[in-house]
C-alpha cells in the first residue's frame, strides 16, 4: 500500500470516528457551532426563562408568609401556602420548560449536571439567573406590603435545631430531585404530565414537612429573602441540606436506571430551544381579516336536481 493510499485509509478512519461521535451529540447544526448541545445561540433566552420562573416561584412562596404578616391572621391559611408554590411549579414547567428545562431550583441544576444531562459550563448562568429571580421577588414583596421581621423566610421549627433542618431539607430534596429526574428521563413517557409529579411531590412534601424545616428544598428560595431581608440564621442548612438531597438523587437514579446523558434526559433538563424548535411563529403566519364580511341575504343551498 503507497503512503497515499495509507493517508487516505487513514482519513476514512478518522471520518468513521466522527461520524460516531456527531452521533452521540446531534449533529452539526453550523460550522460555528458544533453542537446543540453546546450551542450558546439562545443561551439569554434560557438564563431568562431561569429568571423568570424563579421569581414567580419565591413570589408565591415567600409572598404568603408576608402576606400574613401585612394583614395579620391567617389571611393564606397554611395549607394554601405549602400548595401555592407546588402549583405555581407546576404553571412554570408547563409554560416554559422547553425554553430552559425550568429547573429553578439549583440544586436541580447541579443534579442535572451529575447525573450528566446538563452541561457543567452552563451552571454557573443558571445558579444565577435563580437567585437573581428570588432576589427580585422578594425586594418587589417588600416594596409592595413591607418588611415584617422574619415573614418569608425558611426557619428551622420551634425547638428544631439546625442540623435536624438540614437533615430534614436533605431527605425532602432528595425525594424531589428523584421525581424530577425520573420523570426526566423518558421510562415513564408521561411528557408534559411530568409537572403534575413534580408539583404534587411539592404539595405533598410541604403539607407534612414544612413544620419542621419550612420545605423549602430549594437554596434559591431560601437564601434570596435572607440577603434581601438581613437574616441569616440557619441558612448553610438551606444551602447544603438540599445540595446534598440532589446528591443522593443522582445515586439513587444511577442505581434505578444506569447512567444518565440519554436524548429524553438532556431535551428535559435544557429543553428544546434551538434543538426541535427555534423562536419564532408556530406554523405559518395567518393574519385576522381586516373586518368582518358584510352582511346580506342568507341563501340556501342548492339541492340536487334544482338545476334547469
Amino acid at each position: 500500500m503507497s503512503d497515499e493510499q495509507r493517508e487516505a485509509s487513514g482519513r476514512s478512519l478518522a471520518n468513521g470516528m466522527r461520524d460516531v461521535a456527531l452521533r452521540s451529540f446531534g449533529w452539526p447544526n453550523s460550522v460555528t457551532r458544533q453542537f446543540d448541545f453546546w450551542d450558546d445561540k439562545y443561551e439569554g433566552r434560557r438564563v431568562f426563562a431561569e429568571l423568570l420562573g424563579t421569581f414567580f416561584l419565591v413570589l408565591v412562596a415567600v409572598g404568603g408568609g408576608m402576606v400574613n404578616a401585612r394583614f395579620g391572621g391567617d389571611a393564606v391559611p397554611a395549607a394554601a401556602r405549602v400548595v401555592a408554590p407546588a402549583l405555581m411549579v407546576m404553571a412554570v414547567i408547563l409554560f416554559m420548560g422547553t425554553v430552559s428545562g425550568a429547573h429553578l431550583n439549583p440544586a436541580v441544576s447541579v443534579a442535572f449536571a451529575l447525573r450528566g444531562n446538563f452541561p457543567w459550563r452552563r451552571v454557573p448562568a443558571y445558579l444565577a439567573a435563580q437567585f437573581v429571580g428570588s432576589v427580585l421577588a422578594v425586594l418587589l414583596l417588600w416594596a409592595l406590603i413591607g418588611k415584617h421581621g422574619s415573614a418569608g423566610l425558611t426557619l428551622p421549627g420551634p425547638g428544631v435545631s439546625t442540623g435536624v433542618a438540614l437533615a430534614w431539607e436533605a431527605v425532602l430534596t432528595a425525594g424531589l430531585v428523584s421525581v424530577i429526574l425520573g420523570t426526566a428521563s423518558g421510562a415513564q413517557q408521561i411528557g408534559p404530565f411530568a409537572a403534575i409529579g413534580v408539583g404534587g411531590y411539592i404539595a405533598l412534601a410541604g403539607l407534612w414537612g414544612a413544620p419542621v424545616s419550612g420545605a423549602s428544598m430549594n437554596p434559591a428560595r431560601s437564601l434570596g429573602p435572607a440577603l434581601v431581608l438581613g437574616d441569616w440564621t440557619a441558612w448553610w442548612a438551606y444551602l447544603a441540606g438540599p445540595l446534598a438531597g440532589a446528591v443522593i438523587a443522582v445515586g439513587c437514579a444511577w442505581v434505578l436506571r444506569g447512567p444518565g446523558g440519554g436524548e429524553h434526559g438532556t431535551e428535559a433538563a435544557q429543553g428544546t430551544l434551538g434543538i426541535t424548535w427555534q423562536p419564532g411563529r408556530i406554523g405559518p403566519p395567518r393574519l385576522a381579516p381586516a373586518e368582518p364580511p358584510a352582511p346580506g341575504p342568507v341563501t340556501e343551498p342548492e339541492k340536487p336536481g334544482d338545476g334547469s
